[in-house]
């Protein structure tokens, strides 16, 4: 059965973790989803580990929509859910609902996520989920203000950690179907956790959330220096080096292609 926003509920009331992984392009999300990834995120953190931005502000909506239809066109259970790119919902309502629109009419994805819990960000997920767009929330390291917070744990102080507390309720009030809580104090994001009735996915936020979610590339050993909370199960950047050189010997040796088969 592909899984919907009230399949990750279901999840947070029986206790079964939510498993939830990027990706960036269709083969990618096959491999996700064949595996049995809940959720894969088109998250704007491509324009990064795809792109070769800086920070994830550049990406826009468009270079989202591509992406997030080859990722979509791999999967066939996985929930797909994606970013709503930097400026593409903050200036008016009506952008929103016309940005997040695209993103289900033109890339086929089934919710979209965008970040922060200002008191008009707050009005913009209630008016998406009224015309029937499902929306994901995020909370804690918010990288779209990387020139505001930088890429330093959020929620450390008190009066921080009560901010980010307050913005995560009034977001499940506000109709998220599910929050992402990024790189702030395990105690805190396991105090969210039990007082939300929706999922929470943590990155970076302790094992006390519903799930867990990992920039895949991070995951692959793909990117140059992965985030101090991630964790990599695979090198692949020196085994793909090696690759690449063993076939750039072999071609220059003549090694390879070799003797033609008849």
């Amino acid at each position: 059965m592909p899984i919907t926003p009230l399949t990750l509920q279901d999840r947070k009331q029986a206790q079964r973790p939510i498993v939830a992984l990027t990706a960036w392009d269709w083969s990618l999300a096959t491999l996700l989803d064949q595996v049995g990834v809940d959720v894969i995120l088109v998250g704007d953190s491509l324009a990064m580990v795809a792109l070769g931005y800086e920070n994830t502000l550049p990406i826009t909506l468009d270079q989202m929509i591509h992406h997030a239809a080859a990722v979509k066109r791999g999967v066939k259970q996985a929930l797909v859910v994606c970013d709503l790119p930097f400026l593409s919902y903050q200036e008016s309502l009506a952008q929103a609902i016309h940005s997040a629109g695209r993103l289900l009419k033109e890339a086929g994805v089934q919710a979209v996520k965008l970040e922060g819990g200002h008191p008009r960000l707050l009005e913009t997920v209630t008016h998406l989920v009224e015309v029937g767009i499902p929306v994901m929330g995020h909370v804690g390291l918010t990288p779209q203000s990387v020139h505001q917070l930088g890429y330093r744990q959020q929620g450390q102080s008190a009066l921080a950690a009560e901010r980010i507390f307050n913005q995560a309720i009034a977001l499940a009030e506000a109709g998220v179907f599910a929050l992402v809580l990024e790189h702030i104090p395990a105690p805190l994001a396991q105090k969210i956790t039990a007082m939300v009735a929706i999922p929470t996915i943590g990155i970076g936020a302790g094992p006390h959330c519903d799930g867990q979610v990992l920039v895949t590339a991070d995951l692959l050993g793909l990117t140059a220096k992965a985030p101090p909370f991630a964790k990599v199960y695979l090198a692949l950047q020196p085994l793909i080096t090696q690759a690449i050189q063993d076939y750039s010997l072999d071609v220059r040796e003549r090694r390879f292609p070799g003797e033609a088969k008849t």
